[in-house]
């Protein structure tokens, strides 16, 4: 399946449809909070997984308490309905 860009329009109506995530930089991001580092890690495991799954790998920062994740497709240059797909896959962890 080909990756088309979003337009500008299509991203914010996509974006309404998400928890907290916020469209920067030409990316997805969203930013989780954890009580400590052994639960950050499992949750990053997990998406790790899903995106193994969707192959589909987001940028991911994480340490003590916290997860970032930033999602773009790369290869179209920008944000895809693959995005959102995978932004909702990992809301469901």
């Amino acid at each position: 399946m080909e990756r088309v860009k979003l337009s500008a329009e299509e991203i914010l109506a996509n974006l309404a449809e998400l928890n907290y995530w916020k469209f920067i930089d030409g990316k997805l991001l969203k930013r989780f909070a954890f009580p400590n580092f052994a639960e950050s890690l499992s949750f990053i495991n997990k998406i790790g997984e899903i995106a193994e799954a969707q192959d589909h790998h987001p940028d991911i920062n994480f340490g003590w308490g916290y997860a970032e994740i930033f999602i773009t497709t790369h290869d179209a240059g920008g944000i895809t309905t693959k995005d959102f797909e995978l932004a909702k896959k990992i809301d469901a962890v």
